[in-house]
């Protein structure tokens, strides 16, 4: 449950920052509408444009795992903020009560498990149409079914609980690292020298397994004084 509690409160924490500390009413503190379904399934259409799907374009892409792994961790960014919203408006309780019932759901046992293997690629893009539909479905919402089938989605894309975790912990670091330096303005440059920010900082997670969230900070921001000198 550790791993879980302290990635909502990550979120919560980054939320706070990014869109005003009333957040869970919907609302940023600019006056935006907040739409976190919406967000999850974007981010849906953007796994699925992991693979070559498309029948009548690029049909001998190779699939893009890495970025697979990487739109299922911006997919939880935007589930946790979905789930800390509900529990606020429904009176369900706060993040603690919420990690305790993440952690109680049979789903989140098989994310215990050591995993790198990926399924099958149909598979997961059914998977993740399967998530769409859980938030796209306006007549009954469940969370809980939601989450569920999101874990399901962990373990077939090659990840496990740590995984999970230290990839979330790293994009959150990236999430306020393009904060800190215009994201929302727009004058932030997130392609680096011909690859995204977020393979960059995947690839310095993976290259030091003891990196922490102040070192990753650093370096990115050393790889990006860089770029902008260049």
């Amino acid at each position: 449950m550790d791993k879980i509690l302290l990635m909502l409160q990550l979120q919560a924490q980054l939320n706070d920052a990014t869109n005003g500390e009333e957040w869970t009413k919907g609302i940023t503190k600019n006056g935006k509408i907040i739409n976190w379904r919406r967000c999850i399934y974007m981010e849906c259409a953007e796994i699925i444009d992991s693979f070559s799907w498309k029948h009548w374009k690029s049909i001998d892409k190779d699939s893009d795992f890495d970025n697979l792994q990487i739109e299922v961790v911006d997919i939880w960014h935007f589930i946790m903020s979905l789930a800390i919203e509900e529990y606020a408006l429904n009176m369900k309780g706060g993040i603690e009560d919420l990690a305790v019932n993440i952690s109680e759901l049979q789903s989140f046992e098989k994310l215990k498990i050591s995993n790198t293997s990926f399924d099958e690629e149909n598979t997961i893009i059914a998977r993740v149409e399967g998530i769409m539909f859980d938030v796209l479905n306006k007549e009954r919402f469940d969370l809980e079914s939601l989450i569920n089938d999101f874990f399901l989605l962990v373990t077939m894309s090659g990840l496990d609980l740590e995984s999970l975790y230290r990839l979330y912990v790293g994009k959150n670091i990236l999430n306020q690292f393009r904060q800190d330096n215009g994201y929302k303005e727009g004058s932030y440059i997130k392609v680096w020298n011909g690859e995204e920010d977020n393979v960059i900082m995947k690839r310095i997670w993976e290259k030091n397994g003891d990196i922490t969230p102040v070192v990753l900070y650093k370096e990115l921001a050393k790889l990006y004084l860089s770029l902008n000198k260049s």
